[in-house]
């Protein structure tokens, strides 16, 4: 591409300086021939009044003899023969011919005619007898072209120079735009080969400028869907969590015996299998993109609902459970398998790191702008809080895989809120979760504690394994 915006700007430049050259060096050529005819023309018309005068050849030859023409034998006179009888009169050398003497005498005016080594103008000067007499000018080759070979090599010169000068933008104007065009390929092809994190400075023109903006949009968007397709596959095998636990306390509870410790180690290992899958597959953590316009779900309902999936664990381990703010719909812009989820994360987490007999509660409070999900427990509690939000980066030393927590902050947050954890009243771990109703974060929004559900009857502490 780049050679060849040199030929077409070597074509064009040629044309162009063809198209004036030849006719500006044509008009030189002409220009000069018609300055060196009219000076020998001026100097030819400075004998007409001595020839008005006189006839005489002596005058006359004395005349001749006093111009600078005349001196280096280039004048010459011609006078007629007169009807006195007189002969005629012929002053210098004559280089034109009788033909062309006669010829312009006949038309009356000046005449120039080729001879050797240059041309002679014929300048017709009026006698007073009445006949024409001509003054010979002879003009050397050499003055009629004076000054034209300079002419043209300076032409030739600036033609030169306007090739060069084009063929040297060119060059650089293909640079140019080789240059981002050979890096957007180069780019393309580590791409095709894996490379995710190759992009394209977003220069030179705009057109070029432009495709370096796609493709590194594009790229983006590639390492979105592949992050998002590992998010995927880590979050639904994080969703084995939870039938996982259900099959571990089961197992913990067959006794003694061969069946039992097979089924126990085969519980084991399904755990440290489902766990090297989420490590695996979990190199990202895009955000989870909020719930359109319309999408929802009613917050209570599914909390009851899990309840009473969790309530038989709870009463199998002697847990006491307490539940409130769910007797009315509370309607959240979260999809029901994402605060399903969310839900399963927190109370597996619940079951998996504190003792059997650990009381817990899930409170849910409705604001104006937020609604405000509270799972407690009475168990040892988190030393390290920040840290426990963060350990969907690291592993952590008690086997834990730290996507439980991290699903749960991404749900908050797609919907603008956010995940704390703190101290429970109950002694514990307290993890809240802020969702929010208008679309703005919580570092947005003013935290106002929503008001507290009414508390009916038949609500409060329970048993695991009662109504939901």
């Amino acid at each position: 591409m780049r050679w060849a915006l040199v030929k077409v700007s070597l074509a064009v430049t040629a044309m162009v300086v063809f198209a004036f050259a030849v006719p500006l060096a044509l008009v030189v050529k002409e220009m000069a021939r018609d300055r060196a005819f009219s000076n020998a023309e001026r100097r030819a018309a400075g004998l007409a009044p001595v020839l008005a005068i006189t006839t005489d050849r002596d005058e006359l030859e004395r005349a001749v003899a006093t111009t600078e023409d005349g001196s280096v034998g280039r004048l010459a006179i011609h006078v007629p023969a007169s009807e006195s009888g007189a002969g005629p009169v012929e002053i210098g050398t004559r280089r034109a011919d009788e033909a062309d003497l006669a010829a312009t005498r006949r038309l009356g005016r000046a005449s120039i005619a080729a001879v050797p080594g240059g041309f002679a103008l014929l300048q017709p000067t009026a006698l007073s007898s009445g006949q024409v007499a001509v003054v010979e000018l002879f003009v050397p080759e050499n003055e009629v072209t004076n000054g034209v070979a300079t002419a043209w090599l300076v032409l030739a010169g600036v033609g030169i120079a306007l090739l060069v000068g084009s063929v040297a933008v060119a060059d650089r104007l293909g640079i140019r735009m080789v240059q981002p065009a050979q890096r957007l390929a180069g780019a393309a092809h580590e791409l095709g080969e894996g490379r995710l994190g190759v992009r394209v400075p977003e220069e030179g023109p705009t057109e070029l400028k432009s495709a370096a903006v796609a493709f590194n949009s594009m790229a983006d968007q590639v390492v979105q869907l592949l992050a998002n397709e590992r998010e995927l596959a880590a979050d639904l095998s994080h969703r084995l969590r939870t039938p996982l636990t259900v099959l571990r306390l089961n197992a913990a509870s067959l006794g003694s015996g061969p069946a039992a410790e097979q089924t126990r180690t085969a519980v084991e290992q399904l755990e440290r299998e489902v766990d090297t899958i989420i490590r695996t597959a979990r190199e990202a953590k895009p955000q989870t993109q909020a719930a359109g316009p319309g999408a929802g779900c009613d917050a209570a309902e599914v909390v009851r609902e899990r309840m009473d999936f969790w309530s038989a664990l709870a009463e199998d381990e002697g847990r006491l459970v307490r539940v409130a703010g769910v007797e009315r719909p509370v309607r959240i812009p979260v999809a029901r398998p994402e605060l399903v989820a969310s839900l399963d994360a927190l109370l597996g987490n619940v079951f998996r790191h504190t003792p059997e007999g650990t009381a817990f509660s899930i409170d849910v409070h409705n604001g104006d702008d937020a609604v405000i999900v509270l799972v407690s427990d009475a168990g040892p509690g988190i030393d390290d809080p920040a840290a426990a939000l963060a350990r969907g980066n690291s592993g952590t030393r008690d086997g834990s895989t730290g996507l439980g927590l991290d699903i749960v902050r991404r749900m908050a947050e797609a919907t603008g809120g956010d995940v704390r954890i703190g101290r429970s009243v109950l002694g514990g771990t307290e993890v809240r979760v802020w969702l929010g109703l208008d679309g703005r974060g919580a570092g947005d929004t003013p935290h106002r504690t929503p008001r507290p559900p009414r508390r009916r009857g038949g609500t409060g502490t329970r048993r695991a394994g009662g109504g939901a």
